[in-house]
């Protein structure tokens, strides 16, 4: 058994569970207080921005899981080398902080990018229908929000690919 792909192993099971844990969490809150400050509703009493608040969760949770191969392959070449415990284990957290952040900003620019177009193509007020409780504005634009996160979430994973510390191969 290699002990350090095992390391590694453990390592990413515990830190996807506390990074994803940490960024619904951090995502939830950032939209409790969009909701409640600029569009004065709350997630217990509207079906509609409960809707809405879940598509957004479910895109940037889905969109920042694209880190995981970029992050796994940054690893095992980070592995083969000799290095000491504690330099794994500080290298996996500092390329996968640095990863799990460029793919959140990456996903939340995405779904900021999906409600303005929605916002902008039609004559609605999206916000003021979804606080009326109309279940079918919410749904449309969630459903743009996540088919924007789907479609994009290869992008961005090819996007952190290309920061992975590969060794350069000698030309043929």
């Amino acid at each position: 058994m290699n002990f350090n792909i095992a390391l590694l192993a453990a390592i990413q099971i515990a830190s996807s569970l506390t990074t994803g844990l940490a960024i619904l969490w951090v995502t939830y809150r950032v939209m409790q207080f969009f909701g409640e400050r600029y569009c004065g509703m709350r997630a217990e009493n509207n079906v509609a921005f409960s809707i809405f608040m879940a598509g957004v969760l479910f895109s940037v949770g889905f969109s920042v899981s694209s880190v995981i191969q970029p992050l796994v392959s940054a690893f095992r070449l980070l592995s083969n080398q000799n290095e000491g415990l504690w330099y794994l284990v500080s290298s996996f957290i500092l390329y996968g902080g640095f990863y799990v952040l460029m793919a959140y900003i990456a996903s939340v620019s995405i779904t900021v990018l999906g409600i303005l177009i929605y916002i902008n193509l039609t004559p609605l007020d999206e916000f003021e229908e979804i606080r009326k409780n109309n279940v079918g504005v919410a749904l449309v634009l969630t459903s743009i929000i996540v088919v924007l996160n789907l479609m994009s979430r290869s992008g961005v994973g090819l996007m952190l690919e290309s920061l992975v510390p590969y060794p350069d191969l000698p030309a043929l």
